[in-house]
């Protein structure tokens, strides 16, 4: 056999070998959708469902606490959202939380485990709106999440950063030049299952609202209220995205479509992907983009914007996020939006200090808060301990002292909603004991 042919014959080997590795292995599952000879049909691989079996199982849940006792906000300093959960389940809380996104790393991933209640790290910044965030799908959104509802572990599977994550691509060298300007397509991006449709087609859709429906009401029609005035590019940008949904979710067109009649909305798949476009949306503009200045340098993308989320950043694969596990309602305090949402900050308020002495015999605030560090640190890793009797036999009277400091300032003009009472850490134990009249005072920031 000549050298030439032999040539030809191992090339031959190799493409062939490429172009099988593009396929899919039988056997391969097929379930039918609609009417026999429709191709209405989704098809599944099913070593790809067993691999992503163990990647969309639900943890453990940690049973849950007694919502009996003091409030977390009357024990803790600084606690902005779930305040109004009990010592008990504020804490199994936390511990979730640790569990969902940094099991390695522990609660110091967003803690001064030396003060809980410092903001100096960004990561408690961002984990504080991300608890408002699912809270919003929660309560907002069950038109895309039904019951099922998500909690922190439904994007992040026990990594600090959820793995389905976007940014703006990066410009091409000399993006105006005739090689340079790709138009952001034939660049076989993950985002777009590695086709050569424009390679982002999140920013259009899931940060910004243009029209995203590119199908005629009538065929052939090009004047008139029937004209088709969606462009090549445009549609282009739209099957881009149904690309991107399409991979996320593990499915194909008519898991959401009729495919014999693209505008019907029968499907109802169809209904939900058009809340979650909406929801995804939401979420990027209200919750992740005003946190772009929070982020260290690092963590931002190559044009400077924050992490956001699409499709894949709950789904992961899955038709629904875990299979559609009900994680949810293993935490209600994830079911509704808590109070005080609306004045939830993206970094810590500078605060003014005044130190107003309580008289020796009373009670104050001061005792719970001061306790406050030692029992978080301690029940972050063994049970919650009891409250001692002298605090909550003087919980009353330090509630009294505090309404008093409260009207005292509002009676001088300071703005309501800007006067936090807070009480400094020195002396906890003399302080427990009633014995030090230093530590006996009621710590008053104005924002």
């Amino acid at each position: 056999m000549s050298a030439p042919r032999r040539l030809f014959q191992a090339l031959l080997a190799i493409c062939t070998v490429g172009l099988l590795a593009g396929c899919e292995r039988p056997p391969i599952d097929t379930v039918q959708t609609g009417y026999r000879g429709t191709a209405m049909e989704q098809i599944y691989n099913p070593r790809t469902l067993a691999a992503q079996a163990s990647l969309n199982a639900a943890p453990a849940v940690i049973p849950a606490a007694s919502d009996e006792g003091p409030k977390a906000r009357e024990v803790y300093q600084n606690v902005q959202v779930l305040g109004d959960l009990s010592v008990g389940a504020f804490t199994r809380h936390m511990l979730s939380i640790t569990q969902w996104v940094s099991p390695q790393e522990g609660c110091a991933y967003c803690h001064n485990v030396a003060n809980f209640a410092d903001d100096s790290k960004y990561t408690k910044i961002v984990a504080r709106k991300m608890i408002v965030m699912t809270q919003t799908v929660n309560a907002n959104w069950k038109t895309h999440v039904a019951e099922s509802g998500v909690t922190c572990y439904t994007c992040h599977r026990g990594n600090p950063v959820p793995a389905e994550v976007w940014y703006k691509p990066a410009d091409r060298k000399n993006p105006q030049s005739l090689m340079g300007d790709m138009a952001g397509q034939n660049i076989a991006a993950k985002s777009v299952a590695y086709s050569s449709l424009p390679n982002d087609p999140f920013s259009p859709y899931l940060l910004d609202a243009l029209p995203i429906r590119v199908n005629g009401l009538e065929a052939m029609a090009q004047s008139g209220a029937q004209a088709n005035r969606a462009s090549t590019k445009q549609t282009e940008h739209t099957w881009g995205l149904m690309m991107h949904m399409s991979k996320s979710m593990g499915v194909n067109c008519t898991y959401c479509h009729n495919t014999r009649n693209m505008q019907s909305w029968e499907q109802l798949p169809r209904t939900s992907a058009w809340h979650g476009i909406r929801m995804t949306r939401e979420l990027n503009n209200e919750h992740l983009v005003p946190l772009t200045s929070t982020f260290p340098a690092q963590r931002l993308g190559p044009m400077g914007d924050v992490a956001k989320v699409n499709c894949a950043t709950c789904h992961q694969g899955a038709y629904k996020p875990l299979y559609g596990a009900a994680m949810a309602k293993d935490h209600p305090e994830l079911l509704t939006l808590g109070p005080k949402v609306a004045s939830l900050g993206t970094s810590l308020p500078e605060t003014t200090r005044s130190a107003l002495q309580s008289g020796a015999g009373s009670s104050d605030k001061a005792g719970e808060q001061a306790s406050g560090v030692d029992q978080l640190t301690a029940t972050m890793t063994a049970t919650m301990t009891a409250t001692p009797p002298a605090i909550l036999a003087n919980r009353e009277l330090a509630r009294n002292q505090a309404v008093k400091v409260g009207d005292t300032l509002l009676a001088a003009d300071a703005s309501q909603g800007k006067v936090m009472l807070e009480k400094p850490l020195p002396a906890i134990a003399a302080n427990l004991a009633g014995g030090d009249p230093a530590a006996r005072q009621a710590e008053v920031k104005v924002k």
